[in-house]
Formats: structure tokens, C-alpha cells, sequence
């Protein structure tokens, strides 16, 4: 079976889609088959930008598609190493479905009070229909400078939960390079790829810890 990764928010703008890439890119990079699952059918973000790097031509290939379900994403699953479900900028009945088949379940945040607050309502919402903290993953995204990172850091905390190491700053590099079809992964910007690489690599982490729980048969 393959692992199941979602991304989910209580609001858009907050790097959902930008994460969501940016490991579907170092998954076809490792040479797993990869399918990059679009459930916002009107806005369709992640299909633009895998038409983009379709265009490209010499990108790691990544199977990217919208569907009006979870359902429908699934369809033919075996035939791939790594789902990623990349949800629409709110909550719905369809992110606990979402969320319930997932291996780990991303929610990513920007580092504003107003991103921070619902974030923290949607992880108490998560926990509340029986998605356990192991399996959650806290991404802070769209950073302007490293005090941005303390008060996030502080205020996830607080809540009783922990952002993943590592950050998402905010780059007009990264967002050319989207409107490329390329990750952030796959630009080169001194320090500010340092701090991505490293949330990258923590998320990887979180991952491969699910990834073996589900081998073990172990529950939450």
C-alpha cells in the first residue's frame, strides 16, 4: 500500500500547496512513483504547476491530477510509492476522510497570529476525531525574519503542540520557480534554502516514523 500524506488548513495562503510540491518533488527525486493529488477542483494550484514542470521536460516526473474526491484519488493507489493529498484552503467533512486514511497529516501555518490561532483549532479538531499527535506534522511557512519564527514556535507550544524544525521563508525565488514547475527543493538561495532543507528533511523524518508503524501494524 502506498503511504498516504495529506496537507490541510483552516485557510488558504498559508504554504499548503508549497510544502505539498515541494515533497512531491523529493519523492519522484528518490525515485518513487508519485502521484500529487488536487482536491480544489476550481482553483486547481498543484495542476497548473505540474503542467508547468510537465513543460519543463527534464523535471523528476510527478503524476499530478484533480479530483472531486478522496475517492477518486485513490483510484489505482497501488500503482504508487507516495499519495500526497493537497486539500482546498478550508475545512470540510471530506479533511477528517482525508485526514483518517493518512499516514501523516501536515498543517502547515505562516507565522501570524491570524494563521496561528486557526491552526491550532484545526489541530484540536483533528485530535478530536481520533488523529493522534504522532501522526500530525506543524510546518511553519511564509517567514519574514527569525523573530517571526520564536513567537510561532512559542505560541504552537503553548497550545500543547510542536512546529517541525525548520521553516519556509518567504522568497520571490520560490514563487518564480513554482511558476516553473519547480520545488522549492530544486532552487538554490544560500540561506533561506538551509532553513527549507531543513523542515524538508524533519518532515521526511515524521514520514519514515509512519512509515514504519504502518509496516509494524502498530495503531496509533
Amino acid at each position: 500500500m502506498p503511504l498516504i500524506v495529506s496537507f490541510v488548513s483552516q485557510k488558504g495562503g498559508v504554504g499548503k500547496s508549497t510544502l505539498a510540491r515541494a515533497l512531491a518533488a523529493v519523492g519522484a527525486t528518490g525515485k518513487l512513483k508519485v502521484k500529487l493529488a488536487d482536491l480544489d477542483v476550481q482553483q486547481q494550484t498543484s495542476v497548473r504547476w505540474g503542467k508547468a514542470r510537465k513543460q519543463r521536460g527534464n523535471a523528476s516526473p510527478i503524476n499530478v491530477g484533480a479530483f472531486r474526491s478522496f475517492e477518486e484519488a485513490l483510484v489505482n493507489s497501488d500503482a504508487f510509492d507516495l499519495i500526497i493529498v493537497d486539500t482546498p484552503g478550508h475545512t470540510s467533512p471530506t479533511t477528517g476522510t482525508v485526514a483518517r486514511a493518512s499516514n501523516v497529516v501536515v498543517v502547515p501555518t505562516s507565522a501570524t497570529i491570524d494563521d496561528l490561532y486557526p491552526t491550532v483549532l484545526l489541530l484540536r479538531a483533528l485530535e478530536e476525531i481520533g488523529i493522534s499527535q504522532n501522526r500530525l506534522a506543524v510546518a511553519l511557512c511564509r517567514v519574514l525574519e527569525a523573530s517571526e519564527e520564536r513567537v510561532a514556535r512559542n505560541y504552537i507550544a503553548a497550545a500543547g503542540y510542536e512546529l517541525l524544525p525548520g521553516f519556509i521563508p518567504e522568497r520571490a525565488s520560490y514563487r518564480n520557480a513554482q511558476n516553473r514547475g519547480q520545488a522549492l527543493t530544486e532552487t538554490v538561495d544560500g540561506a533561506a534554502n538551509e532553513s527549507a532543507d531543513v523542515l524538508i528533511e524533519s518532515l521526511l523524518r515524521k514520514i519514515a516514523e509512519q512509515s514504519a508503524v504502518m509496516q509494524n501494524g502498530n495503531g496509533d
